[in-house]
């Protein structure tokens, strides 16, 4: 990994730094600022929108630290999927299904997590991989993955509010929906004061769950060798049970593969707190390398635990009605019912956390694309508070949760599998997404001449590879996960909640492309070079033009000079004393923690 902090422009480019685009300070007394930027209509399409730094002024601030960014990323990994989901996937699959479809995706997204640290490193902007796809492979699909990726995260808010009330089912029936509401609150109160508030619950709230997972992990090799209260040794008796290990056949082990993306959901979106993340050069990069072994440890030694010790057919395990998490079942099988009811506790704070990081990126998300030249969404998203919150558009992220008030009619067990496969596959598009964007990015960083050097952070081992494998396997999970929904029996409704999101992508990226017909962003040319008229056109030239239009990136002019993040004296700083704490008296021990954290 090599930083370069001079990049001369070429003869024919003139250098546009969008991060030094001014602000007037506002001298009204309304708390809600507009963010408007000078020579913000100069700015090509797909240009990245970089929030200010100044805290006078109105937009975001980078205010996340390492510390609070690292937790923020094992947040994306430890949440109701882990907790709660695996109790599904479990009955769905069984136990080996379970572990190598969570393995197989783990694998998926640690090295999508790769090619977006390349991007995020680089480009650290506000709106993350939904800016790269715009600015790197299409503006019209940019646009239909923006609203796509915002309407996951406002689902997800939903889903983790109705996994409260199955997580309270173990406690009560009573009004669930009550805590439901009371959550709602409070989350839309924590995001909405200041971006250090979210990242200061979300640190403490995930150490909670690594520790916990860490508990349930030498519990679990306990319990499995005798030490639960039957004080029998269970082995690998699970796995042989009738049914058992892969249950429901290819049909089961492919329907594990979205209960898994919806688990891994959201690793992504670390990329999107990059805009907001003090000195990204050294913090991204960092966050991604860590991100294998928490997959290595949080997931695939937990699930393996799982299927180990708790069998497929738990009563309550997965049904209608009600979803029993396996952590739960395990704590009490080594203790009692008070063991279990702490597990419950622990996993209602994980939902918390979980409803938490997804209202933040959401919320990030919709004001990205109220930011963009020309805006993608209307510019009241772009109103920020003087403490730099989008508060307009955290409303309109946090109201799509009125979603969870509907598992009074449905059922909570139902409603949240539907939620689960609608988040599920939205994960993967995004993922999907992140494979194309690093594939034109990395295209066109070779092709105009760009040495390698000068990317802040390069995962070598990737190369040219990595794309490739992201976008075609992540294809192969869309296509065969929904194959239960269709054989033996078919399904609408499990059928539609697998597949809704890609006929909607599709549509809106027509629709956008047709009526807005935008152009992909390009180098900027200078001043001083003549640009020649176009040349005229016939009728049937024009016909053609308009049926063959498209909006493809080109590699060879694509701008990849703007928007780099420049090293600020705070970055500089940081780094000085990173350094001289590595190489001081407590060196060592300065070394297990930023290994950890």
């Amino acid at each position: 990994m090599t930083s370069s902090h001079s990049h001369d422009a070429a003869p024919s480019l003139q250098r546009y730094d969008s991060g030094k685009l001014g602000k007037k300070a506002s001298d009204s007394a309304d708390d809600l600022h507009e963010d408007v930027e000078e020579g913000h209509h100069e700015q090509a399409f797909g240009g990245l929108p970089v929030p200010p730094v100044d805290k006078r002024r109105a937009g975001l601030h980078r205010a996340l630290s390492a510390r609070q960014v690292s937790m923020i990323a094992i947040a994306g990994t430890i949440g109701t999927g882990l907790f709660l989901g695996t109790g599904r996937s479990l009955a769905q699959g069984g136990p080996a299904s379970m572990l190598l479809c969570y393995g197989i995706v783990g694998l998926i997204v640690y090295i999508t997590l790769l090619l977006l640290g390349e991007m995020a490193t680089q480009y650290p902007v506000a709106g993350s991989f939904n800016a790269y796809a715009t600015r790197f492979f299409s503006p019209s699909y940019g646009f239909a993955l923006s609203w796509n990726y915002w309407f996951n995260d406002a689902v997800s808010v939903a889903s983790d509010l109705t996994a409260a009330q199955l997580v309270l089912q173990y406690w009560t029936t009573w009004h669930t929906w009550v805590v439901s509401l009371i959550f709602w609150v409070f989350l839309v109160t924590i995001n909405s004061i200041h971006v250090r508030a979210y990242g200061e619950l979300e640190y403490w709230l995930s150490s909670l769950k690594v520790a916990t997972v860490v508990v349930f992990i030498i519990l679990g090799i306990a319990v499995n060798v005798g030490g639960n209260q039957a004080h029998e040794y269970i082995g690998a008796k699970n796995w042989h049970i009738p049914g058992a290990p892969f249950v429901g056949g290819f049909g089961g082990f492919a329907r594990v593969f979205v209960t898994a993306s919806f688990a891994y959901g959201g690793t992504e979106s670390l990329g999107i707190t990059a805009g907001e993340t003090k000195n990204p050069s050294r913090t991204m990069p960092q966050v991604v390398k860590l991100v294998f072994w928490r997959i290595l440890l949080f997931y695939i030694l937990s699930i393996l635990l799982m299927g180990l010790n708790v069998p497929y057919t738990y009563p309550g395990l997965s049904n209608k009605e009600t979803t029993t998490s396996p952590f739960t079942i395990v704590f009490q099988m080594a203790g009692s019912t008070v063991a279990g009811s702490f597990m419950n506790t622990v996993i209602l704070t994980s939902v918390l956390s979980a409803g938490n990081h997804a209202l933040f990126a959401g919320t990030r998300v919709l004001y990205g694309l109220a930011t963009t030249n020309p805006p993608q969404a209307p510019t009241i998203f772009a109103r920020t508070t003087r403490s730099g919150v989008p508060l307009v558009a955290l409303l309109a992220t946090s109201s799509v949760s009125v979603l969870c008030f509907g598992a009074s009619f449905i059922g909570s067990g139902q409603l949240w599998g539907w939620l689960q496969n609608i988040v599920g596959v939205s994960n993967q598009i995004a993922w999907l997404s992140i494979g194309l964007a690093s594939w034109k990015f990395r295209r066109a960083w070779v092709r105009q001449g760009r040495p390698l050097s000068e990317m802040k952070f390069r995962a070598a081992w990737t190369w040219p590879w990595g794309p490739y494998f992201v976008v075609i396997t992540v294809t192969a999970l869309i296509i065969i996960q929904g194959w239960s929904s269709v054989i033996p029996k078919f399904s609408w409704v499990d059928f539609v909640s697998f597949y809704i999101e890609i006929p909607v992508m599709i549509i809106m990226y027509l629709l956008w492309m047709l009526i807005r017909r935008p152009k992909p962003s390009s180098a900027r040319v200078a001043d001083d070079q003549p640009i020649e008229p176009p040349a005229p056109r016939s009728i049937l030239r024009r016909v053609w033009d308009f049926i063959s239009y498209h909006d493809n990136v080109d590699t060879r002019t694509v701008d990849l000079k703007r928007d780099e993040h420049e090293d600020e004296e705070e970055d500089l700083a940081d780094d000085l004393a990173r350094e001289a704490k590595l190489k001081g008296r407590w060196r060592w021990l300065w070394r297990v923690y930023y290994a950890v954290v």
